[in-house]
């Protein structure tokens, strides 16, 4: 009871009055037409902020923090990365689907920065813009950061940190906060030390916060794994780290 309690309370409060204020934006990665999602402020000149989500493509956790964002004073963007037609409809085709952009990361890399260039488009300063992203989309948070894409800070939200040991580390150019939750078993201890490694080598601005009690998807009240004050302290990490980097 107290759990539904907690979740009615966070969509009433967090701006889920879902995709309502948000205005689909359509762009092109050549014949792949591409459908994202802008906030109500769109056109007005202020920080940016990018949203990848998660494996599914655009979902309410998304859309709740563009929402939020927006009170916050930025404009949010919400990258479509799979195209209008590829939504992935279950775990399977998810799996598939975000595989394929973890293994061909240029594609991803790509697609971010077409999302980059539609949120300046629509308002953002170019010079004062961030990633942040949930699970496959904190992957390609973190890709954003490697790929040097002009942005000044990137956040990874119960993302996925490896990458291919054949990938050489390169300079991270970006600020980069990595929200790890302690019992994510889709991260083991050699993809964290690697990824110490490659912010270590890269000679980056980063930090890790591992949130303690916590499974993968931590921050989605719609998942079993759903940890409220975990949650909170993780997006008021996030709230922070914008602060520090965009105003």
């Amino acid at each position: 009871m107290i759990r539904i309690i907690l979740l009615s309370a966070f969509l009433m409060t967090s701006g889920t009055v879902l995709g309502q204020n948000l205005k689909k934006v359509s762009y092109q990665d050549g014949s792949q037409k591409l459908n994202g999602l802008v906030t109500a402020n769109a056109g007005k000149k202020l920080p940016g902020v990018l949203i990848l989500p998660a494996w599914k493509g655009i979902d309410d956790e998304a859309k709740t923090a563009a929402a939020d964002l927006e009170k916050q004073g930025y404009i949010a963007f919400i990258a479509d990365i799979y195209g209008e037609g590829n939504v992935p409809t279950d775990n399977a085709s998810a799996a598939k689907s975000s595989g394929y952009y973890k293994k061909n990361f240029n594609d991803y890399q790509k697609r971010i920065a077409l999302a980059l260039e539609q949120l300046k488009k629509n308002g953002a300063a170019a010079e004062k813009i961030a990633v942040i992203g949930y699970c496959f989309g904190g992957t390609g948070a973190l890709e954003s950061a490697r790929g040097q894409l002009p942005v000044a800070g990137v956040v990874s939200i119960h993302g996925s940190i490896g990458k291919d040991p054949s990938r050489e580390n390169r300079k991270i150019l970006t600020k980069v906060l990595v929200e790890n939750p302690a019992e994510d078993q889709s991260v083991s201890k050699e993809d964290y030390d690697n990824l110490v490694k490659e912010m270590k080598d890269g000679k980056a601005d980063w930090q890790i916060i591992t949130y303690a009690d916590s499974k993968h998807t931590f921050t989605d009240p719609k998942s079993p794994d759903y940890n409220p004050v975990m949650a909170k302290r993780a997006w008021n990490h996030t709230l922070l780290f914008l602060k520090e980097i965009l105003k």
